[in-house]
């Protein structure tokens, strides 16, 4: 029985500790009835020391022959090893993660799905046509024509340029027109383009705020730079009544090119 709770206490004390500098087991233990009981701990395997040699057996080789080679008692060992740490344990890891990525520039402009939703037409550009007109206003435009587009969305997430180029400066042409009396009458007809959004300045940092570009009629082409933006468009066309000369009849064509650019 008392083998048992030996062996029973021994397997309870069986612990790994995962501590700093945890000391390993190492231990010895002699006990003996004789001289009314007589015990050992731990004796020190160095040999001892006569006149500063070490020339005397070892406590632990005195403990052996008295308690074992005399056999007047009984020893317990016990020893545990295992590997210390491969490196020294640290309590704290700093780990730097360097997180990067890149954004294209794009600039953006819905503009309908198809062709047809680009080509502007007035259809009949109304002149005055009555025989009652004054000789002086025959002919003559009956009022401006105009034009209206909104895109609700536009724009470009970088410093950029917008641009407003016609096809030609001085407005529609009616190609078609041979002959004329050039004092009464033009083929031609000048044209304004204003674009009105919500944006910045280049290189500002700041809450948008209106921004306008025009092209007046006579004006070929015009740029603005920006900040990066986004917002709805509206483009405002407008061909102001002629009201010095006649119109020579005819188609009129041209065509105006809004331009977003990052820079």
């Amino acid at each position: 029985m008392k083998n048992i709770l030996c062996g029973t206490a021994a397997a309870i004390a069986l612990v790994a500790l995962a501590t700093p500098a945890a000391a390993q087991t190492s231990e010895r233990h002699y006990a003996s009835p004789a001289f009314g009981g007589t015990t050992t701990t731990n004796p020190s395997t160095a040999p001892n020391l006569f006149l500063g040699f070490p020339i005397l057996p070892s406590d632990k080789q005195l403990a052996d022959a008295f308690y074992l080679g005399l056999q007047l008692g009984t020893r317990y060992e016990a020893a545990a090893s295992a590997p210390a740490d491969s490196e020294t344990a640290t309590r704290r890891v700093n780990v730097v993660f360097r997180l990067s990525g890149s954004v294209n520039k794009d600039c953006s402009f819905y503009s309908g799905n198809n062709d047809a939703a680009r080509d502007i037409d007035f259809g009949v550009i109304g002149v005055r046509t009555g025989n009652n007109e004054n000789v002086n206003r025959a002919f003559e435009m009956v009022g401006p024509a105009t034009a209206a587009i909104e895109t609700l969305t536009a724009g470009c997430n970088f410093n950029n340029e917008v641009s407003i180029t016609k096809s030609d400066v001085k407005g529609l042409i009616n190609n078609t027109a041979s002959g004329y009396d050039s004092d009464e009458f033009q083929a031609n007809i000048p044209y304004s383009v204003e674009a009105n959004w919500t944006g910045v300045g280049f290189g500002v940092v700041a809450p948008g705020s209106a921004q306008t570009l025009e092209a007046d009629t006579n004006d070929l082409a015009v740029t603005i730079q920006q900040g990066a933006w986004r917002s709805n468009m509206t483009i405002d066309i407008e061909a102001p009544a002629i009201t010095s000369k006649g119109l020579v009849a005819g188609n009129y064509r041209g065509s105006t090119r809004l331009t977003l650019r990052a820079l």
